[in-house]
């Protein structure tokens, strides 16, 4: 399974506002130019975010993007969710057709492989990605 771009955009498009919590307000063209990413793109998972209630837009002298909830109260499921719907790994939990819906003796265990991997992305609050990474020990020893 693979994320589609636009669910890895809005991951990292929330990271970079989390990093302006704490009041702070962003836009959508400072998100793009912390990100690397096109705004045209940012702006799409900007309004898909908002949408699903992740962001909040503030109009007015001093507005802009703030998280509509705290860093800690966001998760990977949220956000992979805001963009891609409710995850399931297969389209037969949607009700679509499947060759095999009539003998398939896998299908009444799709619901708790879907469950335990939405818990899994529900585990990651935004504030463990929103944070830097490690570092990576140096094996040669030799200091960069």
């Amino acid at each position: 399974m693979r994320l589609s771009n636009l669910a890895d955009y809005a991951v990292v498009t929330m990271s970079a506002a989390a990093r302006h919590c704490g009041g702070g307000r962003t836009s959508a063209a400072e998100l793009a130019a912390e990100t690397g990413l096109p705004v045209p793109t940012v702006q799409k998972v900007v309004s898909k975010l908002s949408a699903a209630g992740l962001l909040r837009s503030v109009r007015g002298a001093g507005g802009g993007l703030q998280l509509a909830r705290p860093a800690a109260a966001i998760t990977l499921a949220d956000i992979v969710e805001a963009v891609e719907g409710p995850i399931a790994l297969t389209a037969c939990i949607d009700g679509d057709e499947c060759a095999v819906d009539h003998t398939c003796s896998v299908k009444p265990h799709w619901p708790a492989v879907n469950a335990a991997l939405r818990g899994a992305l529900a585990g990651i609050p935004l504030t463990q990605l929103s944070k830097a990474a490690p570092r990576e020990p140096n094996p040669s020893g030799i200091s960069a």
